[in-house]
């Protein structure tokens, strides 16, 4: 193990130079150019043995990934908002094949107006695409969940979206903890394929139409495959854990056992949300956090498990949901919670869109707000948080 500064950006390139996959194809955008950047260095210096396809545009990135994965290769990519839209035609089809693929993708909000800061609309338009999606709250996740995700696509026969905050982490130094590229190599282990189109003696169809006969039935199997994930999520995690001592989980409880009021966020807002909690507690005041790592597949027990017995719960959106009744995160939370018997009192704020700062005071005000709640006022379901209105 050696210990070094770096960028989110570094830290995925970084990986991916020891994972060091058959084919990457890439197109730049702003602001995950950096990975693919860093990472054709490491080709261009025979660090790697990669097969590095520089394509015309990010729909073609997606399309060549997935014929290499289809043709038997381990295939990683990276891109953000726009990129990741240009793919979406592509993105349900990976799926669909089953091939293991995995996309770092730096999140950044989607035009218009053009914005190249974060929120997480770029990977929410990609939500029910059949894509596995990872959260990180720093470079250190961001680094060992692109190493896991490796084996968790291999394992699922599912491909993977691991996401970090544009510029709050992809361009921002921490101090990580960096495997050796041995250790990398023997945790991921042999490349594990569905098929291979190569495979003369092994002929298969890929990609056929399919009507009203068995298309339903190709689509619930994906699904299918999808519900079959935790378990697999869960054990490379242990693993990595027992291996290396820094364990995730599909979800990360912070101070919840005798919580009475807790946030609900995804990504780098979590560690803001943990040092607001850590300062209300001195105060003597009962509130936690809950991370959510996994949003694909949707950790529904895990959830349920952890905020059945609050009293008041607000869930962070970095993205719109586009006048639905809340955005992604806050109608998936409120979902789950029905069918529990002692839920809580649950609330949505949107915030930080197109990079808006959200500072402690914000997450404090959203606490503040709960305990309106618990003292009989009432404050609006869904609620922005730091916006001019």
């Amino acid at each position: 193990m050696k210990v070094v500064a770096k960028t989110a950006n570094e830290a995925m390139a970084e990986a991916m130079r020891q994972i060091n996959p058959d084919v990457v194809a890439a197109y730049p955008i702003t602001p995950s150019t950096e990975i693919v950047q860093i990472f054709s260095r490491f080709v261009a210096d025979g660090e790697v043995d990669t097969e590095f396809v520089p394509v015309e545009s990010e729909h073609s990135a997606a399309s060549a990934c997935t014929g290499a994965a289809a043709a038997g290769a381990r295939v990683m990519t990276a891109t953000s908002s726009q990129g990741l839209a240009l793919m979406n035609e592509v993105l349900f089809v990976t799926p669909a094949l089953r091939l293991p693929i995995v996309i770092c993708a730096i999140n950044r909000t989607l035009s218009a107006p053009i914005n190249i800061h974060c929120d997480h609309s770029d990977t929410m338009d990609q939500r029910d695409s059949g894509w596995m999606q990872f959260y990180v709250e720093d470079s250190q996740e961001a680094y060992d969940s692109v190493i896991q995700a490796v084996r968790i696509t291999e394992e699922a026969f599912l491909p993977a979206i691991v996401s970090a905050d544009a510029f709050i982490l992809s361009h921002s130094l921490q101090r990580i903890e960096m495997l050796e590229d041995e250790e990398v190599q023997d945790f991921i282990g042999e490349h594990k394929t569905p098929y291979s189109v190569l495979d003369v003696d092994n002929p298969i169809t890929v990609g056929p139409l399919d009507l009203q006969d068995y298309y339903f039935e190709h689509k619930r199997g994906e699904a299918e495959a999808m519900r079959k994930t935790p378990p697999i999520i869960k054990k490379v995690d242990r693993e990595f854990g027992e291996r290396f001592g820094r364990e995730y989980g599909l979800i990360e409880e912070y101070r919840i056992k005798d919580a009475n009021k807790a946030i609900v966020v995804m990504g780098s807002t979590a560690g803001t949300a943990k040092e607001v909690v850590d300062t209300l507690r001195q105060d003597g005041e009962k509130v936690g956090v809950v991370k959510v790592k996994a949003f694909r597949p949707w950790p529904r027990e895990d959830i349920n498990k952890s905020l059945e017995g609050l009293e008041y719960v607000a869930v962070m959106d970095r993205a719109e949901g586009m006048n639905g009744f809340g955005s992604p995160l806050f109608t998936e939370v409120r979902s789950s919670l029905y069918e529990i018997d002692k839920r809580p009192d649950i609330y949505g704020y949107v915030y930080g869109l197109g990079g808006r700062d959200v500072k402690p005071r914000d997450l404090k005000k959203v606490f503040d707000d709960l305990k309106k709640v618990e003292s009989g006022k009432k404050i609006e379901r869904v609620n922005y948080l730091g916006v001019r209105e």
